[in-house]
């Protein structure tokens, strides 16, 4: 009888819901003008909450309210909850049309302006009622987070040894991606054959930030060849700004070789013809264990693996 006195019977999906704006607002005035309610009737709901717990969710500070730890535990298991009944709808509407709907997908910038176009252009010519939210995430830390708040229900990235060390994350394998060195298509070095890397040392890099994957992987790529990391006239993580440096001719940059399969003709950026020691990097789809996958998910899931085939056969084992 304790579920059912103290918690299946007093605790409503919409006291849960009142909680999740109070905190997002961080004022239950704000909360209340929000939901076109009287700040008394969220009083009343946080304070009969409370009760039900047996615990304190909010604690109030000079600007508002804030989560107490009870809260934030209570919030996160409650988002898992609507989570799983907007998935629940979702699978209902699929029941007529298991293409249709929508997906929710994460990815860095070097996927998003790769893998991403042609997949999504693929399906919405075979599924024209699948609709897609894309988020543009290159610190996998946050890209974890989303999936864990169910922002997103899948992201598309390298695959890190922590990653899939993670036990609550499903990781699908789909391709082997090795990064290269690529330049704008009027750049001079594009003309040439059999570069050295020695060559290439003092010319003017565009490089990501020293702490992330790829800035890592430049300091072990030139420290095998027993040359000093090129200093770097521009570093930025944004591969917007990377095309767009590269597209003046005069720049170089490390890039996957997905991207320029996919993208390099329509952003004029080509392969540098320069012998580097071969690092395979896994690419794949990764997941919450325990939420099922929809049906718009594992259709983009099976269409990256088609066109990804070419990379896949390539670079197996290597």
């Amino acid at each position: 009888m304790e579920w059912a006195e103290r918690i299946g019977r007093r605790i409503k999906l919409r006291d849960l819901h009142i909680l999740l704006v109070v905190s997002q607002h961080g004022s239950m005035v704000r909360a209340a003008s929000h939901l076109a309610v009287s700040q008394p009737v969220i009083s009343k709901v946080i304070a009969e909450l409370e009760a039900t717990i047996g615990s304190k969710l909010l604690e109030r500070n000079r600007t508002g309210v804030e989560l107490t730890e009870a809260g934030h535990v209570l919030l996160r298991r409650g988002v898992v909850v609507f989570d799983e009944l907007q998935q629940g709808v979702r699978e209902i509407e699929s029941l007529a049309d298991p293409a249709a709907g929508e997906l929710r997908i994460a990815g860095p910038g070097t996927v998003v302006g790769g893998l991403f176009p042609v997949v999504m252009e693929r399906l919405s010519r075979s599924h024209p009622r699948m609709t897609f939210r894309v988020s543009q995430v290159t610190d996998v830390a946050q890209q974890v987070q989303e999936l864990r708040e169910r922002r997103v229900d899948l992201v598309i990235r390298r695959l890190s040894d922590g990653i899939q060390n993670e036990s609550d994350l499903a990781v699908e394998v789909l391709f082997n991606d090795p990064p290269l060195i690529a330049a704008g298509n009027n750049n001079p070095w594009v003309r040439r054959r059999n570069i050295k890397l020695a060559q290439l040392v003092n010319e003017p890099w565009v490089l990501p930030p020293s702490d992330t994957d790829v800035g890592s992987y430049i300091k072990e790529l030139f420290g095998q060849t027993k040359l000093p990391v090129p200093s770097a006239r521009i570093v930025a993580a944004s591969m917007d700004l990377n095309h767009a440096l590269l597209a003046t001719g005069r720049y170089l940059a490390i890039y996957p070789h997905s991207l320029l399969m996919f993208s390099g003709k329509r952003l004029a950026i080509k392969k540098l013809m320069v012998e580097i020691p071969e690092k395979v990097m896994e690419f794949g789809a990764i997941y919450l264990k325990r939420r099922q996958l929809s049906a718009a998910a594992k259709l983009f899931i099976n269409c990256a693996r088609e066109v990804s085939a070419p990379l896949a056969r390539q670079f197996t084992n290597k």
